[in-house]
C-alpha cells in the first residue's frame, strides 16, 4: 500500500497548497465568495460536476448499483436532471441577478423581510450537507490507514476547512477542477472498465444475476418519484448550487456549462450503477452495499490505481464539503448575522469594512461547527432527509414561484416558507424522518399557502418588480455582464 499511500498524501498535499494559492486571487468579497464571477466554460462544467457529485454520488451510487442494479443510477440520475433543468431553464436569469445568496434573491424579488426566515431554513440545510460529507471521511480513511472515526474526521475536514478559509471560492475552484479529473480518471476510465472485466463482463453479469437488476425502474416507482422532488428539485434551489452559478462570467457561460455539467452527471449515475452491479457479482454477500465501493477497490484494483481511485472518492467527498461549507459559511454571514445586525451587504461594500476577512472568518467558525457536528452524529441519511426536506418543503415554492408568477407576494412566500417548513417537521414526528409523505405533503401546504396568500395581499410593488425585470435583463447591477445577453432571454 506504500505506493497508494503516497498517491493519498500527494493529493491531500496539493489540496492545502491549491488552497495558498487561491488566497492570492481573493482580494474582494466577490472574489472570495464567487470567484469574482469570472469563470469560462471549462471550469465552470468542471467545478459544478465536481460539486453535485459527492460521496454519497460516488459511495452511495455504487451502493445502489449493488442492491438494485442498473435502476439504482436513479437518484444520481435525478441529481444530473436537476442540474440541467437549473441550467437551462433559470442559471442565465439566475446569473445576471448578481446576488451572492439564495434569500438576496427572494428580497430582490418581493422587495425584502423575506431573508431572515429563509435564510435559517437554507443554513440549516447546508449545515447538514456540509456535515454529512464530513462524516464520509471516516468511511474512506478507515479503508486507507484504518483510522479511527474521530481522526478521520477531524483530520478530512481540517484539510477542507483550511483550503476553504484560505482562499474561499477561488481556491475551492481550483480544488475542484483537480478533483474533477481526479474523479473522471479514477471512476469513469478506470474503476468501470476494470470492475467490468473482473465481473467477467455483461454476459456473464446477465447470467448470474437476477432479471431485476437489469430493469431500469427495478428499484421503484415511488422512489424514483421520491427522488425527483429531494433531489431534482433540491438543484434547483440549494445555496450550494446557485453560488457556483453565481461564479459563471456570463448567463451563456452559466447555461451551458451547466448543461455539460449535468450530462456529465447522467454518464456518471450509469457508471455508479454498473460498478455495483459488477461488485454484486464478484461479492454477493456483503455486510453493507455500501461497503461495495471499498471492497471492489482494495480486492480488484493494481497498486497506484488502488490508490488514483481512492483519491477519486476522496476527491467526491471534498468537493462536495467545500462547497457546502462555503455556501453556510455565506448564509450565516449575509443573511442571518448581518441582517441582525442591521448591515445590507452589496457588490460596492465600502473599503472601510474588510469584507474578505469577514467571510473567512465564518467559514473557519462554521467549519469548525461542521468537524465538531460530524463527530457526534451517527446517523448520516436521517440529517440528510431532514435537510432536503426542509429546502424542498419551505424554500421550492417562494423561489421557483418568484421566479415563475409575478402575482407572489412577500406575504405569500412567508407564508409558504413557514406553513412548508412547520408541516415537514410535524409530518417527519408522525410519520417517520425517512418516510416519503413529509416531503410530499409539506411541499403541497408550501404551494396552498403561496398561492392563497398571494391571491388574499396586495401585489407586490410595481416599483419592485420594475427593479427584479432589470436585474433579471443584467442591468442595474455594480457589475456589467462580461458576455451580450441573447434578445430571445
Amino acid at each position: 500500500m506504500a505506493v497508494d499511500y503516497t498517491v493519498i498524501v500527494l493529493y491531500l498535499a496539493g489540496m492545502l497548497a491549491m488552497g495558498w494559492f487561491g488566497m492570492r486571487r481573493a482580494r474582494s468579497k466577490s472574489d472570495f465568495l464567487v470567484a469574482g464571477r469570472r469563470l469560462g466554460p471549462a471550469m465552470y462544467s468542471g467545478t459544478m460536476a465536481a460539486i453535485v457529485l459527492g460521496g454519497a454520488s460516488t459511495i452511495g451510487g455504487v451502493g445502489l448499483g449493488y442492491q438494485y442494479g442498473l435502476s439504482g443510477a436513479w437518484m444520481v440520475f435525478t441529481i444530473g436532471l436537476g442540474l440541467l433543468a437549473l441550467s437551462v431553464f433559470f442559471s442565465a436569469r439566475i446569473a445576471r441577478l448578481k446576488v451572492y445568496t439564495v434569500s438576496e434573491m427572494l428580497d430582490l424579488r418581493y422587495g425584502g423581510r423575506a431573508g431572515v426566515i429563509s435564510g435559517v431554513v437554507m443554513w440549516a440545510y447546508t449545515l447538514m450537507l456540509a456535515v454529512t460529507s464530513t462524516i464520509a471521511y471516516a468511511t474512506i480513511f478507515d479503508v486507507l490507514f484504518d483510522m479511527n472515526r474521530t481522526l478521520a474526521i477531524v483530520l478530512g475536514g481540517s484539510i477542507v476547512v483550511a483550503y476553504s478559509t484560505l482562499g474561499g471560492m477561488w481556491s475551492i475552484t481550483l480544488t475542484d477542477m483537480v478533483q474533477f479529473v481526479v474523479k473522471t480518471i479514477g471512476v469513469l476510465l478506470l474503476l468501470l472498465p476494470i470492475a467490468v472485466v473482473k465481473a467477467g463482463g455483461f454476459g456473464a453479469m446477465k447470467a448470474k444475476l437476477p432479471t431485476s437488476y437489469f430493469d431500469p425502474l427495478g428499484i421503484g416507482g415511488e422512489t424514483i418519484f421520491t427522488y425527483v422532488l429531494i433531489y431534482t428539485f433540491g438543484m434547483l434551489i440549494g445555496q450550494d448550487i446557485w453560488q457556483r452559478v453565481f461564479t459563471a462570467r456570463g448567463d451563456r457561460t452559466a447555461k451551458w456549462g451547466g448543461t455539460v455539467a449535468g450530462t456529465y452527471c447522467l454518464v456518471y449515475a450509469l457508471a455508479g450503477a454498473v460498478i455495483g452491479t459488477a461488485a454484486k457479482v464478484l461479492y454477493p454477500k456483503l455486510g453493507s452495499p455500501d461497503d461495495a465501493f471499498a471492497t471492489i477497490v482494495k480486492d480488484e484494483l493494481p497498486v497506484g490505481v488502488r490508490g488514483l481511485v481512492l483519491a477519486a472518492a476522496l476527491a467526491a467527498v471534498m468537493s462536495t464539503s467545500s462547497g457546502a461549507l462555503i455556501a453556510c459559511a455565506t448564509v450565516a454571514n449575509n443573511d442571518i448575522w448581518s441582517r441582525l445586525r442591521g448591515k445590507v451587504t452589496s457588490e460596492d461594500a465600502s473599503a472601510d469594512h474588510d469584507e474578505v476577512r469577514g467571510n473567512r472568518a465564518f467559514i473557519l467558525i462554521m467549519g469548525i461547527g461542521v468537524i465538531g457536528t460530524a463527530i457526534a452524529l451517527n446517523d448520516v441519511v436521517e440529517a440528510l432527509t431532514v435537510a432536503y426536506n426542509l429546502l424542498v418543503g419551505g424554500l421550492l415554492v417562494p423561489i421557483l414561484g418568484g421566479l415563475l408568477w409575478k402575482r407572489g407576494t412577500v406575504q405569500g412566500a412567508l407564508a409558504s416558507v413557514t406553513v412548508g417548513g412547520l408541516a415537514v417537521i410535524g409530518l417527519m414526528a408522525g410519520y417517520g424522518i425517512l418516510a416519503n409523505e413529509p416531503v410530499y405533503y409539506g411541499l403541497l401546504s408550501s404551494l396552498v399557502a403561496y398561492v392563497a396568500v398571494s391571491l388574499a395581499t396586495k401585489p407586490t410593488d410595481a416599483a419592485v418588480l420594475a427593479n427584479w425585470r432589470e436585474r433579471l435583463a443584467g442591468r442595474g447591477t455594480p457589475e456589467l455582464v462580461s458576455e451580450p445577453v441573447p434578445a430571445h432571454q
